[in-house]
């Protein structure tokens, strides 16, 4: 697969879950997930434990429908940026948010080892007030 379709894969299965399942079977076990500062769940998680246990958990616990979908793709020799828009509603409080979102990865002989969000965070932290 080439490194665009590794991306593809994480975002466009049928499920979250055959998505999550894909990543994993992609990423490398030294894994840099960075979080956007400002963004709730902010900070640079290493390894794919890590970012399931601070990223992944509490988006699936914390929010109804949270997602991502991908409006297009940028790749290049060992990067690929998908950029679209990020949609939830926070189960606290039941406001709903979109934001627009960027996700720079970075790939190593088809293994993911970097991944970095950019985000406009305030229609996310909104909604958690």
């Amino acid at each position: 697969m080439t490194n665009l379709e590794i991306i593809k894969s994480t975002y466009e299965g049928k499920t979250s879950k055959e998505n999550g399942r894909n990543l994993a079977m992609y990423v490398a076990e030294n894994l840099a997930w960075t979080e956007a500062k400002g963004f709730p769940y902010a900070g640079t998680y290493i390894g794919l434990a890590s970012v399931e246990k601070n990223v992944f958990s509490r988006l699936g616990s914390e929010w109804v429908d949270y997602k991502f979908t991908p409006e297009d793709y940028v790749a290049g020799e060992d990067k690929v940026v998908a950029y679209g828009t990020y949609t939830g509603t926070y189960k606290t409080t039941g406001k709903y948010f979109e934001a627009r979102v960027a996700h720079v990865w970075k790939l190593k002989d088809g293994k993911i080892t970097g991944f970095e969000q950019f985000v406009d965070s305030q229609p996310v932290n909104n909604a958690m007030r």
